[in-house]
């Protein structure tokens, strides 16, 4: 040992579980905020509109009661609501898995969770097996038929059955031929003001009605 070594300063013990405590808690902390809703910044020029932590909760925690012990939830254009899920803060949420369809492969950080998609191609879903998905929320990013109609296909071939809509309210009779979706009375908010009024629809019986 060198005259150096022997006059470095050494933590005692105590200090060194403090701070070992100290790491533990901060990586835990890092690793859950990566799911935080708005982690990844709102980019305007692909329409996107993150919702309110209150919305996502109430749109995670449906998805989860419908879903089932064991349910598969794709969130199609909605990584709002994959957050939610993903956080550990709603029930039920570990029993259940998640992944996220979207356009901006900045979600690719949530590893084999994020399938690319974009709704000018609909069925080109590779890496999801049709009817494989018990639950699917979906959240088209315009508001046009042309958008809506080929988001529908892919909510089509992802879904065993229920469906959760989310668009405006101006969307509602294209939304009932497409996808024979109901309004809910359930007003889901945004982290900002939407000019256009926003609902939700659902194509089976539930709370949010």
């Amino acid at each position: 040992m060198s005259d150096s070594d022997e006059d470095a300063p050494a933590l005692s013990t105590h200090t060194l579980a403090a701070l070992q405590d100290f790491y533990r808690d901060t990586s835990s902390s890092s690793a859950s905020d990566q799911f935080t809703v708005g982690a990844v910044g709102e980019d305007w020029s692909l329409s996107q509109f993150w919702y309110s932590d209150e919305t996502a909760a109430q749109l995670a925690e449906e998805a989860v009661r419908e879903a089932g012990e064991g349910g598969r939830i794709a969130c199609v254009s909605a990584p709002s609501v994959y957050q939610k899920l993903k956080q550990g803060s709603v029930s039920g949420s570990d029993r259940v898995s998640a992944v996220v369809l979207e356009y901006d492969r900045r979600f690719s950080t949530y590893g084999e969770d994020f399938l690319f998609y974009d709704y000018n191609e609909p069925l080109a879903l590779s890496d999801a097996p049709p009817q494989s998905f018990d639950f699917v929320i979906a959240d088209p990013p315009y508001l046009s038929e042309e958008c809506l109609t080929k988001v529908a296909q892919t909510v089509k071939y992802l879904s065993k059955g229920k469906v959760l809509l989310c668009t405006g309210a101006i969307m509602e009779k294209v939304a009932k031929e497409l996808l024979d979706v109901k309004m809910c009375s359930f007003l889901p908010k945004h982290n900002k003001n939407l000019s256009n009024e926003f609902r939700c629809f659902v194509n089976y019986p539930s709370r949010l009605l």
